[in-house]
């Protein structure tokens, strides 16, 4: 019986980790990599410090790989920024190990289905390989395989500026003046925001880290100005953990910018709920309805990222309708209910779907949500190789502590504390925490962590 082929939509951290363990399983991956060059996303916000040091950072069978190459592991307590994540492990992953014969770059998968069978066709659907039909640049490629990781990420499906989940009104017309996710303010990127009103729309982390390097660069710069475009009435809910997170450089991070708010150096606009954007007197008018409006320059759109389903639409998905996450997930990540960082470690149980051998990992499987952990993602696709494996005891076993954040929404009400709801949940259900765990045992229904 020949190996089985793994096809793997994304050749970015988690997508090469999932490959590495594939491969250590005996069977065959193809990973399909849309850039020109592995890690393409992540080269989109390289000047971007990680929260997570470097013990973090690397997938176990990654490092089994890169062992007999002569590759140097990082300082494990040293933080990397996302060059030096691609520079030190994930190009010396892509190009000095057997997995260099795996990627094929430049290849954006345009549809997936089940070679003869359309989406409502049932009877032997689960015995018939996955057909992945992918373009190359010079024709249209088709790759048959046994089963298929998509760990395509969300980082070019940005959300736009409205707070209905639509871009708003002027939003494309204005492009030219807006910039999505963490743009290379104090590098790159500096010469258009040196010197310039700056407003920043979002409350987590990407809006938080350009909100301080703008400040920063005031400092430097006369005339640069930053502004805090915030939908919620909270400002102090984007400030984190602090000393209570146990990734210190996420805990530091927001007492860095709860100080700069402080201090008056960020201008802030709170309960602004972004509906047009027009131009006036050769400025942006960034409406919030009614009649309140903010001028700048320029307008950063940091409120998150949405997974790009449209390849997708002929396989049998089960997805959360309000956060586009597989739907026995959700409930551990929804961020109505909680925003704990300390999601219990899940695997391929949590991302299946009813189309056997498909399944969502890495950033891509939060859907909507937020949080996301490059661990979590190594721990995924280690369960989903054992599953596709056949190793079921291995798929169900969780190998991954996570750390707390010493924040927690519980209900929609913040809760700081060394715990997540009263820590991570220790027994293998669909609870997110202790609480939950609790609650469940008990026969409640619902997020105990309320």
């Amino acid at each position: 019986m020949s190996a089985k082929t793994v096809a793997i939509i994304g050749a970015g951290p988690v997508g090469l980790a999932a490959a590495a363990h594939v491969l250590e399983r005996g069977m065959s991956p193809i990973v399909l990599e849309a850039g020109p060059e592995a890690a393409h996303a992540i080269r989109q916000w390289q000047h971007v410090q990680l929260f997570s040091p470097w013990e973090y950072n690397i997938d176990k069978a990654a490092a089994r790989l890169l062992a007999p190459t002569g590759w140097n592991s990082p300082d494990p307590q040293s933080y990397p920024t996302g060059g030096e994540l691609i520079d030190r492990y994930l190009t010396p992953l892509a190009t000095r190990t057997p997995l260099r014969e795996t990627i094929r770059t430049s290849s954006r998968v345009a549809a997936i289905s089940r070679a003869g069978f359309d989406k409502a066709k049932t009877k032997g659907r689960e015995r018939a390989p996955f057909e992945i039909r992918y373009q190359n640049g010079r024709s249209p490629e088709v790759l048959l395989a046994d089963a298929v990781i998509d760990v395509s990420g969300t980082w070019f499906s940005p959300n736009p500026a409205g707070s209905n989940g639509l871009p708003a009104i002027g939003e494309r017309e204005r492009a030219d003046r807006i910039a999505y996710g963490m743009p290379d303010v104090r590098g790159t990127d500096c010469a258009r925001y040196a010197g310039r009103i700056v407003a920043v729309l979002g409350a987590g982390h990407s809006a938080v880290g350009t909100l301080i390097d703008l400040a920063q660069l005031a400092g430097e710069v006369s005339g640069t100005q930053a502004i805090w475009l915030l939908r919620g009435a909270d400002p102090a809910k984007s400030f984190g953990g602090g000393r209570n997170d146990k990734l210190a450089a996420r805990g530091e991070l927001g007492a860095a910018f709860a100080a700069l708010v402080a201090a008056g150096k960020i201008r802030v606009e709170s309960e602004f709920g972004v509906t047009h954007l027009s131009e006036s007197e050769g400025r942006l008018r960034i409406s919030g309805g009614g009649a309140r409006s903010v001028m700048a320059d320029e307008l950063v759109v940091s409120t998150g990222f949405r997974p790009d389903l449209s390849f997708l639409s002929e396989l049998r998905l089960r997805l959360d309708p309000a956060i586009e996450a597989p739907v026995a997930l959700a409930p551990l990540i929804d961020p109505n209910e909680h925003s704990c960082g300390t999601v219990r470690p899940h695997g391929a149980r949590e991302l299946a779907h009813d189309e056997p051998g498909f399944y969502l990992a890495g950033m891509k499987s939060y859907g909507r949500a937020p949080t996301f952990l490059m661990m979590t993602g190594y721990e995924q696709v280690r369960s989903i190789a054992a599953d596709i494996a056949g190793d079921k005891k291995a798929a169900a076993r969780v190998e991954l502590v996570l750390p707390e954040t010493g924040v927690c929404t519980r209900g929609g009400v913040e809760a700081a504390g060394a715990g997540c709801c009263g820590g991570p949940a220790k027994e293998e259900t669909s609870a997110c925490c202790a609480a939950d765990e609790t609650a469940k045992k008990a026969g409640r229904a619902g997020c105990g962590c309320s």
